[in-house]
C-alpha cells in the first residue's frame, strides 16, 4: 500500500520563492533517513509517496535483468538495484526505479536527487500498491523524459513490456510486449535479446 505525505509549499523568500517540487525535493532529501523501515519514497503528483520494498520472491527476476544487461550497457553506465532517486524536473516528478542503468559521472553527486538525464534504462516490477502508477504515470514521465529503454515487468499479469524510441513531446512512440518465459528485443543503447525463461509472477 503507497502512502502519501502532503507537504505544503513554503518559499524559502520573497526574493527566490521555491516551486513545490522544488520544496518537496528538499523536503525529501532533508527526511530521507527518517523513512520507515522498508519504505522508500517517491515525487508523485504534487505529493511524496511511500511505497513498501518489494517483496523477495521478486529478486530472481531482478538478478536475471541485471546479470543479462551486464555486457551490453553503454560505454561508462552501471547497472544497478541500489535505491535512488531520479527527478524530472519539467515534469515535477522523482522515481527510484527497482532497477536502473544511468552515466556514472552524471550519477557522481553529493545528493540524493539524481538527473532524470543519466538514465539509459530504467525497469520497473510492478506491486498491487504501484501498478497504476508504473503502467501510467512513468511510461508517460520517462518517455517525455527521453529514457531510451523502459521495462516494464507486470508481475501480476506475467508480461514484460519495453518502451523505447522516446521524445519530449510524445513520450515513448514504440513498445513491445511478450509473457514471461519468453524473449524481447532490448533496443539500442543495448541491442540484445532478454530472456524471460523462468520468471514467474
Amino acid at each position: 500500500m503507497a502512502v502519501m505525505m502532503e507537504t505544503p509549499f513554503q518559499p524559502i523568500s520573497d526574493d527566490e520563492p521555491e516551486s513545490k517540487f522544488e520544496q518537496l525535493c528538499r523536503d525529501l532529501e532533508e527526511s530521507n533517513e527518517d523513512l520507515p523501515l522498508g519504505y522508500r519514497a517517491e515525487i508523485i503528483g504534487g505529493n511524496i509517496v511511500m511505497s513498501p520494498w518489494s517483496k523477495g520472491r521478486y529478486l530472481s527476476i531482478l538478478r536475471s535483468l541485471h546479470n543479462q544487461l551486464t555486457g551490453h550497457t553503454p560505454p561508462g553506465h552501471s547497472a544497478m538495484t541500489t535505491p535512488n532517486l531520479f527527478v524530472f524536473p519539467q515534469q515535477e516528478r522523482g522515481y527510484g526505479p527497482d532497477l536502473h542503468v544511468a552515466d556514472d559521472e552524471a550519477v557522481d553527486l553529493d545528493t540524493i536527487l539524481l538527473p532524470g538525464s543519466a538514465l539509459s534504462l530504467v525497469a520497473e516490477q510492478t506491486s498491487t500498491s504501484t501498478r497504476g502508477t508504473d503502467l501510467t504515470d512513468k511510461v508517460n514521465v520517462y518517455g517525455k523524459g527521453e529514457v531510451p529503454v523502459y521495462v516494464l515487468i507486470d508481475m501480476q499479469k506475467g508480461m514484460v513490456t519495453v518502451y523505447h524510441d522516446p521524445t519530449p513531446d510524445e513520450g515513448y512512440r514504440a513498445h513491445t510486449q511478450v509473457k514471461f518465459g519468453d524473449k524481447v528485443h532490448i533496443p539500442v543503447p543495448f541491442d540484445f535479446e532478454l530472456d524471460t525463461a523462468g520468471w514467474k509472477a
